[in-house]
């Protein structure tokens, strides 16, 4: 096996992603690896050989700190998807001479669902040709939609984030106590995790949002007028959090009918956007009250002034459980956090094969929600709350955060 390990950071960022680089790369130099290389702009980066020995970056232990509570990926990231080696053996022994080349007997990829699709790629590959390089995939996503782990680390901070800033939308809103909606619109392409977050909103100095509308539910438009003109009658201004990925039963994203154009990523995903602001102008036009949307957009992704404490705890300790695996011989798989308990809450690690996740999606399960669809129950909540808790102070200086970031590599 070779003597160094190798890791990337894929797919949109998040708040804790570098606590997981910092668990990679702590746990690989204390179990003995010569060189650990980061990824520069994931497996793109890679293909073009641009890497860094992450050594002479996070020299001692306050830039490992600094990483920890920075947010955002610190290698970059990229999205790229590796196509099938059947159609393009080349490209794979391309890759495989690079990381020879490098003498990497380690592989670590931090990232979501394409990202593990790429772990499984490489590890069928791999396996093909007798590599005994280990691949093992390190869970990220705020959209908590990974299969087989009960979540993912950047779900809690970027939950934590949503309902922070739903309470205040909520102040704001209600001072005037005149007819008012507010539409705001959270990041969730196919599952609503992160929308259902808004539902934290609501305690005991908080009312809550009035209504929660989530991708698992067909989206009806006459219905959704409907409703927020019944709600107004007992309440003159309403907030409502709405999935960006709602769709029409015909199965058409909501924001599609607004006459935006909609680009497409290297993943083939859609770029989603425009669904409260087309929302809030339709109530505006059928219902005698003035609207407002917010887009809470790339902001929910990588707040580290709100990072969860046990969100970046467990990000790390995914890092570093896939280390201990990979070293001890496992490859092709994916670390998962399993919960024990909620009260008190306890989490642990186990491994998954990359077949159980990788181009897989995990829903909300609508038994998490009101019979009318529109809020979360006391599971959801009781699911959610244990991973806002507690928090990881960033370094302040001259009044702002202080991060470390990596200078462009000539």
């Amino acid at each position: 096996m070779g003597k160094n390990a190798i890791v990337g950071q894929s797919g949109g960022p998040t708040s804790v992603i570098n606590a997981s680089l910092a668990g990679v790369f702590e746990s690989c130099k204390s179990r003995g690896a010569d060189i650990v290389y980061g990824m520069c702009n994931g497996v793109a980066g890679l293909l073009e050989e641009r890497v860094v020995d992450l050594s002479t970056l996070l020299t001692d232990d306050l830039d490992i700190e600094l990483l920890k509570r920075t947010p955002s990926s610190f290698l970059g990231s990229c999205r790229y998807k590796l196509p099938d080696w059947h159609t393009d053996e080349a490209l794979y022994k391309k890759l495989f001479a690079i990381l020879e080349k490098l003498d990497i007997g380690c592989f670590f990829y931090i990232g979501g669902n394409d990202s593990m699709d790429t772990i499984g790629k490489l590890a069928e590959y791999g396996e093909c040709i007798q590599s005994d390089i280990r691949f093992m995939g390190v869970p990220k996503t705020i959209d908590n939609d990974l299969m087989v782990t009960d979540h993912t680390p950047g779900y809690g901070s970027a939950a934590k984030y949503i309902g922070v800033v739903m309470k205040e939308v909520i102040r704001d809103a209600t001072v005037y106590g005149t007819k008012y909606v507010t539409v705001v619109e959270i990041m969730g392409r196919n599952a609503g995790w992160l929308t259902a977050a808004a539902a934290l909103a609501k305690s005991d100095d908080c009312e809550g949002v009035d209504m929660i509308c989530l991708p698992e539910v067909p989206f009806h438009v006459e219905h959704f007028i409907e409703k927020v003109r019944v709600m107004q009658e007992k309440k003159p201004s309403i907030v409502i959090a709405v999935s960006e990925g709602v769709k029409l039963e015909d199965g058409r994203y909501v924001c599609e009918l607004a006459d935006d154009v909609h680009a497409v990523d290297a993943f083939g995903h859609k770029a989603l956007t425009g669904t409260a602001r087309y929302l809030a102008n339709v109530v505006a036009r059928n219902l005698d009250t003035k609207t407002r949307c917010i887009e809470l957009s790339t902001l929910q992704r990588c707040a580290g002034h709100l990072t969860s404490r046990t969100d970046i705890t467990e990000a790390y300790q995914v890092g570093g459980a896939a280390v201990k695996a990979a070293f001890e011989g496992v490859t092709g798989q994916m670390v998962a956090l399993k919960r024990i308990s909620n009260s008190p809450y306890q989490c642990t690690t186990e491994l998954h094969p990359i077949s159980e996740v990788a181009n897989l999606e995990k829903k909300v399960p609508l038994s998490w929600m009101n019979e009318a669809h529109t809020q979360m129950t006391e599971d959801f909540l009781a699911y959610a709350r244990p991973l806002i808790q507690a928090e990881l102070t960033p370094l302040y200086i001259a009044g702002l955060p202080h991060h470390i970031y990596m200078k462009p590599q000539k």
